[in-house]
């Protein structure tokens, strides 16, 4: 981790960068580079790239919650529709041509597919019963309205109630994915 803190600092330093940021990080991994950059007088990073929607969002809910308070840390979210499977694309499994069709994307996001894809179709139905769709509803769910200005006509309708429904479907639960466990495994390549 030091050598990874000391190489975005030497980034900085030289004028390429103003700051660093991680991306798909663990709480753990930041706070131990953090803790790093603090103890050798260095800037820490300041935000991570993350996965958030309605299906995936541990790391932001949970794994990251003493990042805010303690470190400032922000986040930059991405996979507002869970890599296509909030558009209701992999309901009747892999299309060719989708991007899980591709075996490298396939390794590393098609697992708890089939679980996904059946929260989708009843997240659907909650769609249906506010009036859009499910890319819209994704959309709407994580206030990141200006992705998609349409998804504005309905974020109203997603009330305590509907959020509530979305939960239980989506039922989350704090857990490292088989995503975050294929980027460990390519990290301790470069490493």
């Amino acid at each position: 981790m030091q050598e990874i803190v000391r190489a975005m600092n030497y980034v900085i330093e030289q004028g390429w960068a103003f700051y660093w940021g991680t991306s798909e990080w663990t709480g753990a991994e930041i706070i131990e580079a953090c803790e790093v950059a603090d103890r050798l007088g260095l800037i820490r990073p300041i935000c991570d790239q993350t996965r958030y929607n309605i299906l995936d969002r541990s790391r932001v809910d949970y794994d990251f919650v003493n990042l805010y308070k303690k470190y400032k840390y922000g986040i930059t979210a991405f996979s507002a529709l869970s890599s296509g499977v909030l558009t209701g694309k992999y309901n009747d499994g892999i299309p060719d041509g989708s991007r899980m069709s591709i075996p490298w994307f396939k390794s590393i996001l098609s697992n708890g597919l089939e679980e996904k894809s059946a929260k989708a179709i009843q997240l659907a139905e909650i769609a249906k019963e506010i009036g859009c769709t499910l890319p819209q509803l994704a959309i709407a769910w994580i206030e990141q309205l200006d992705e998609n200005l349409r998804a504005l006509e309905f974020e109203d309708k997603i009330t305590p109630e509907i959020r509530a429904k979305i939960d239980t479907i989506a039922d989350v639960k704090p857990e490292l994915t088989k995503v975050q466990d294929n980027v460990h495994q390519m990290r301790g390549k470069w490493q």
